[in-house]
């Protein structure tokens, strides 16, 4: 089992997390589609960090109206975000994770429209989004 900079037990991050986002961060949900607080969020002045361990993600710049029903970006900031192979529901996914504490954000497709041509489908549960 990888270790990271920030680890806690599961009953701690129960404590600290909202049911919602424990659900989504810890045990890998997912939020339904168009009811996110970022899904139609755009703010050019500010940063998206994981809602459990404030490490920056995503600039705010990188974010994308995709019409997925989740908030979507183009691009990580280098080295914030660990990418694990996700064969679950018969699908093979790129599952995304923060490098930092582990909490599951979401997952990453190449079918964005911007010259990187990624699509980091993101809970917005998983995230803040801080000026």
């Amino acid at each position: 089992m990888k270790k990271y900079s920030i680890e806690k037990s599961e009953a701690e991050w129960k404590e600290q997390l909202s049911d919602e986002q424990f659900r989504v961060l810890r045990q890998k949900g997912t939020e339904a589609p168009h009811t996110g607080k970022y899904n139609l969020h755009f703010d050019e002045n500010g940063d998206y960090r994981c809602a459990a361990c404030d490490s920056k993600l995503f600039e705010a710049n990188s974010k994308f109206e995709s019409g997925c029903g989740w908030p979507s970006f183009d691009e990580a900031i280098e080295g914030t975000v660990e990418y694990i192979k996700d064969c679950t529901f018969g699908m093979e996914r790129t599952e995304i994770l923060c490098a930092n504490c582990g909490s599951h954000l979401g997952h990453v497709f190449d079918d964005g429209p911007t010259q990187t041509g990624q699509r980091y489908c993101v809970n917005s549960a998983s995230i803040e989004f801080k000026k």
